[in-house]
């Protein structure tokens, strides 16, 4: 919980993730054994090192959220801004929000409002590209802006934050690695953090046209937070994510998974988890999927997706279940100890089938 708290308190923005990037490099100088790499876009990857020449299991989080990044001050108190990422544009309007100048050992909080909000027609969906907000004292060019919803707090069995998506997919990977650093798994494992990912997954694709921390042996889990869905609620456990809205992931891979799960579930009493297509947006892994990786994703059911609460219609901090992050982590450290015994190809549901098929055949005729 500890890394959940502080990693989704960090204030971030598309192609603003620069306060995340210096946590996990924190993160990492502060483990040793950790290894810590950057693409020419700024995506990072933490690698545990391994001797083993076993296919690495990635699992791959972005760093962003939809939010502003400062432009020029316009006057001594308004600030041009672009808005990025998916929010209908009627939540931005008059929206109190908060920039975050960068001091180098930190940031320095500056409140505003949106007074003025363009909008354009994108995939249906009304979002802003430019706004100007009123801000209480001067911004730096670069700065990133959230809506102002508060630092990350447990209320009862759920946890609220300005920033879910994907901050506490970050903080599920970060975690992982802590745990794994007492007991290095037999197969490799690394993170991949991404950048830019609600402005189309620029990031992501960037790392999938030219691999260079990627490996084409690699199975990437693309980790989420993912729009609730009637079928898929809070407090229904970890998320075997199968698809999105775009596309359906490796079916091997996921069988892999959800046998994994199955495993677990059975040895954990505490331990929940559901397979299920969650198609309220596209995610990384429909990119990883279109540039030939092996690819499946894990999840956790999200409440007002991108700080959209469409109930009350005004904005809300996003909020997840406490159990289904922490089973979702339990999953992905169990899939890491587990990689070793993955083989591509359907050899495991095959025998599943014959075996059957064996035994009733003669019923046929």
């Amino acid at each position: 919980m500890k890394f959940l708290e502080k990693v989704c308190s960090i204030p971030t923005a598309p192609f603003a993730e620069g306060f995340v990037a210096r946590y996990v490099r924190s993160f990492v100088k502060a483990r040793p054994k950790l290894r810590l790499r950057r693409d020419g876009a700024g995506n990072l990857l933490i690698e545990l090192p391994s001797t083993s020449r076993l296919p690495r299991w990635v699992f791959t989080a972005h760093m962003d959220h939809p939010g502003m990044v400062a432009g020029r001050m316009a006057g001594k108190d308004v600030l041009e801004a672009d808005f990025r990422g998916w929010v209908h544009v009627d939540y931005v309007r008059g929206a109190k929000v908060r920039f975050f100048n960068d001091t180098g050992a930190g940031w320095e909080e500056v409140t505003g409002r949106v007074i003025e909000a363009a909008a354009e027609e994108d995939d249906r969906l009304l979002v802003p590209s430019k706004v100007k907000v009123r801000v209480s004292r001067p911004v730096a060019a670069g700065s990133p802006g959230m809506f102002d919803l508060g630092e990350g707090r447990v209320r009862g069995k759920r946890f609220y934050c300005r920033c879910c998506d994907d901050l506490a997919g970050v903080a599920g990977a970060l975690t992982m690695l802590d745990a794994l650093l007492r007991r290095p798994p037999q197969s490799p494992v690394a993170v991949l953090l991404t950048r830019g990912e609600e402005e189309g997954m620029i990031g992501a694709v960037a790392a999938a046209k030219k691999p260079v921390l990627l490996r084409k042996s690699d199975r990437l889990v693309a980790i989420e937070t993912s729009a609730r869905q009637p079928h898929a609620p809070l407090g229904a456990g970890a998320i075997i994510r199968i698809g999105d809205k775009s596309s359906i992931f490796d079916s091997s891979l996921c069988y892999f998974m959800t046998r994994q799960a199955e495993a677990l579930a059975k040895k954990d009493s505490t331990f929940k988890f559901h397979r299920s297509l969650m198609p309220g947006g596209t995610c990384e892994a429909t990119v990883y999927d279109v540039y030939g990786f092996m690819t499946g994703s894990i999840c956790v059911a999200l409440g007002n997706y991108h700080n959209m609460d469409r109930e009350k219609r005004k904005l809300g901090a996003e909020y997840i279940d406490i159990d289904d992050w922490k089973n979702m982590v339990k999953l992905f450290v169990h899939l890491a100890r587990m990689g070793h015994e993955y083989e591509p190809g359907h050899k495991l549901l095959k025998e599943r089938i014959e075996q059957r098929f064996n035994r009733l055949a003669p019923l046929l005729g």
